[in-house]
């Protein structure tokens, strides 16, 4: 039988590619989203026979619902392998006018709904002795990012350290946790967050190689790294932003 994966936040952009991705390398997907019709859809565009596909709808910031969508998810495939944790809130308010409110809601959605995805499905891969996880994070959240809010690149750089700390906490166990670190990418949500003058403004002077990144390559990335062959990467985050962050 061939591997399983859930990804959250699979509906549209970098989720479903990462989701197409995945099934293109032979894993039965489980794609999640908050909004169930939007991940319907694209699920049945990914496979319309449903053979190796599961949609669901899953809140990230409901602990419960991760182990429900973990449970479903065995339910139908058998088991889960892998974990992607990919839901995300963007926003670009600046940094002096981000509200309270807005500020928590950004924090809950990123930040807690990673946590409690790496805490569930780590525990449930811990126990089957083997299990991958990948976060994404953000280059917003190495060197403050381009575009994106403060608190968004705040929660992102909290993801770096949290997949550090799993990873030292399930390495034992036969599970690795690892980030990828994308910096702006060719995707209409990052078209529509940012102006158009402003992203041309980007990709001319800040982006040493002169373009957005391609979704798809970043998809590939997260694939290879929830593969049985990763087994000696562990607590790494991979850049994959033009240059704009060289360490």
């Amino acid at each position: 039988m061939s591997q399983v994966a859930l990804v959250t936040g699979a509906a549209q952009g970098l989720g479903k590619a990462i989701a197409q991705s995945l099934f293109n390398a032979g894993f039965a997907v489980a794609l999640t989203d908050a909004d169930e019709q939007s991940v319907i859809a694209a699920a049945n565009e990914i496979d319309s026979s449903g053979e190796r596909v599961l949609a669901l709808q899953l809140n990230v910031l409901e602990k419960e619902n991760f182990n429900t969508a973990l449970q479903q998810t065995i339910e139908r495939f058998g088991r889960v392998d892998a974990l992607v944790n990919n839901a995300a809130l963007t926003l670009t308010t600046p940094v002096m006018e981000i509200s309270p409110e807005e500020f928590d809601k950004v924090i809950a959605v990123n930040q807690r709904g990673t946590f409690f995805g790496c805490q569930v499905f780590g525990q449930y891969f811990a126990d089957q002795g083997y299990g991958r996880i990948v976060n994404l994070a953000s280059l917003a959240g190495q060197n403050g990012g381009a575009a994106a809010g403060a608190h968004y690149g705040s929660t992102k750089g909290a993801i770096l350290a949290m997949t550090k700390i799993f990873a030292r906490n399930l390495a034992a166990s036969g599970v690795t946790v690892n980030a990828v670190a994308p910096g702006p990418m060719d995707l209409p949500s990052v078209r529509d967050l940012v102006p158009a003058d402003k992203l041309e403004q980007i990709i001319n002077d800040m982006i040493p190689v002169q373009e957005l990144g391609d979704a798809g390559f970043v998809a590939d990335m997260v694939a290879k790294l929830a593969s049985r062959e990763s087994s000696f990467v562990t607590g790494a985050t991979w850049d994959i932003n033009g240059g704009i962050y060289m360490r």
